[in-house]
């Protein structure tokens, strides 16, 4: 094998007794690296290493064995200098490639059974694609404040990606989020596959196409996310019920008429019902018609109406529920991995 320093991977340690090269024959990458320190890190290494044993006419470099690997250069190079150095996650997502480094992590992380790098990524994660309502509101704030970052949109990665990495890697708790934020987009788009998210030229990427799965899920999430904003303006608003105490009378029944009404002229295939129902909320705060004692119900009545739309989210798409998949956060599944060859 040719270790000249075009094909040397970062990183390279000189005292390293192990090469563990990647990549095809011509673009072949090798990382020299101590076998104890990922048999430390990881007991899948350690068992490879261990079972695996180079015969004495196998290939060697500078006196160590090379071992040929079938992941990614750049995954392997990210994962190695993660074990090495520990993980640097941004406080929040910079630009797509931050998350394309997760995805090298958390793939890698989960087939070598890594414990806390695992469960570092999957922390970083659901900073984003929350599992709880009030980390979906901190996100979608952000991302209506933030900058777009090479034409991209904050959180600059497609859902149907964060979907696919999910399904991959068996981090559940991400994927009510994941769906939901892919629901808004048109079925036509997505079957497409052209929007500038899926089409940024990482070697990490995902597949952009649709599965079954995928369309099954997505079509359950949209009705979902359709049905719930038309019983929201409907029940909440054209049927409001006057509050306890309600001193407005007919000027606050003609406030909800005028709201409803509104609301089931602004609203469009593509509108999220979380943020749908906050807007809701502001815009009767408005109106001096509703007396302080209806808008205070109806604030109670919204805040109750987002958290059960919120909770019912996971078994919409037959998942567990929230608590269930909470769970499982940091339970890696069980590799499926064939022995090195050296």
């Amino acid at each position: 094998m040719n270790t000249s320093r075009q094909k040397r991977g970062d990183p390279w340690f000189d005292d390293g007794n192990i090469i563990l090269v990647t990549g095809s024959n011509d673009e072949a990458i090798a990382f020299r690296v101590h076998r104890s320190v990922l048999s430390r890190h990881s007991e899948v290494f350690q068992s490879m290493f261990e079972v695996a044993k180079p015969p004495p006419d196998s290939e060697h470099v500078d006196q160590c064995p090379v071992v040929h690997m079938p992941d990614l250069p750049n995954e392997l190079s990210i994962l190695i200098k993660a074990l090495y150095d520990g993980v640097g996650f941004p406080i929040q997502n910079r630009s797509i490639h931050d998350f394309y480094y997760v995805t090298a992590i958390l793939r890698l992380s989960t087939k070598y059974c890594i414990g806390h790098l695992r469960a570092e990524a999957v922390r970083y994660l659901t900073r984003t694609w929350s599992y709880t309502l009030h980390g979906h509101d901190t996100m979608l704030e952000l991302a209506l404040k933030a900058a777009a970052v090479d034409g991209l949109s904050y959180p600059f990665v497609h859902p149907l990606h964060v979907l696919h990495l999910a399904r991959l890697t068996d981090v559940r708790i991400i994927i009510p989020s994941a769906l939901y934020f892919l629901s808004l987009y048109p079925l036509s788009d997505l079957l497409a596959g052209n929007h500038p998210k899926l089409q940024v030229d990482n070697p990490s990427r995902l597949s952009s196409e649709l599965t079954a799965e995928d369309l099954r899920d997505y079509t359950l999430m949209y009705q979902y996310r359709i049905t719930g904003i038309m019983n929201f303006v409907r029940r909440l608003c054209v049927q409001h019920i006057p509050a306890v105490g309600c001193s407005g009378g007919r000027d606050c029944m003609k406030a909800f008429a005028t709201l409803g009404a509104r609301l089931s002229s602004d609203w469009v295939p593509r509108t999220g019902p979380l943020h749908f129902m906050v807007q809701a909320m502001d815009e009767l705060a408005n109106y001096s018609n509703a007396c302080a004692s209806c808008r205070k119900a109806f604030r109670q009545d919204v805040t109750a109406a987002r958290e059960l739309f919120w909770k019912e989210m996971p078994t919409t798409v037959g998942l567990p529920p929230w608590e269930e998949l909470e769970q499982d956060l940091n339970l890696p599944p069980l590799p499926n991995i064939s022995a090195p060859t050296f």
